[in-house]
């Protein structure tokens, strides 16, 4: 009896050590975060430092010190660090190839908002992409505007010609020449009078 008692005794004092270890870790994570922001804060109002400057910066190491605290709270309990760094760093590789993967789409979508919001053309317009002024790259009457892309219909001499879809991104890359209204057949062919 006196064994199991000196076992279980041990084992309680031990997860009572444990959780008094990751109380004292946490209780100094918190401390030092307060000191850091009241540093800032002096900083600040001491010297005229930007406060798009400090709140970044205050950011930054608060969420470091946050990040410090968990890795020796995991470390208490028994996960390596090796491991969570390997499970962080493999979690930014797939993020960031993720990302890089989805930017041509991301990409178009922010633009067609642009598009949409500010108004650079509109349905019915007349619009060439150009990549220098003596190098067109394409021509055509805006006939839609989705997400992804804008559709133009093709303006040649001989009337309308094929249907063209540009990602949007585009438009905000090249070159643009816009002529508005829906009665313009080519800006070329202008009647001299």
């Amino acid at each position: 009896m006196s064994e199991q008692w000196l076992f279980f005794s041990q084992r309680w004092s031990d997860q009572l050590l444990l959780g008094l270890q990751i109380l004292l870790i946490l209780l100094v994570a918190y401390v030092l975060q307060r000191l850091v922001v009241r540093g800032f804060s002096r900083l600040g109002s001491r010297y005229p430092l930007p406060p798009e400057l400090l709140l970044p910066l205050r950011a930054g190491i608060r969420w470091l010190i946050i990040g410090g605290a968990l890795i020796m709270v995991l470390e208490r309990v028994g996960v390596s660090a090796t491991i969570i760094w390997t499970a962080f760093s493999g979690f930014v590789a797939v993020a960031a190839v993720a990302f890089f993967a989805m930017w041509s789409v991301l990409s178009n979508l922010l633009c067609a908002v642009l598009i949409m919001t500010t108004g650079p053309f509109r349905l019915g317009d007349l619009v060439e992409l150009v990549e220098s002024f003596d190098k067109p790259i394409v021509k055509g009457r805006v006939i839609d505007i989705n997400l992804l892309y804008t559709t133009l219909e093709e303006v040649s001499e001989g009337g309308t010609g094929a249907i063209v879809q540009v990602p949007n991104s585009l438009f905000f890359q090249k070159v643009l020449r816009r002529w508005r209204g829906t009665d313009i057949q080519t800006p070329n062919h202008s009647s001299h009078g």
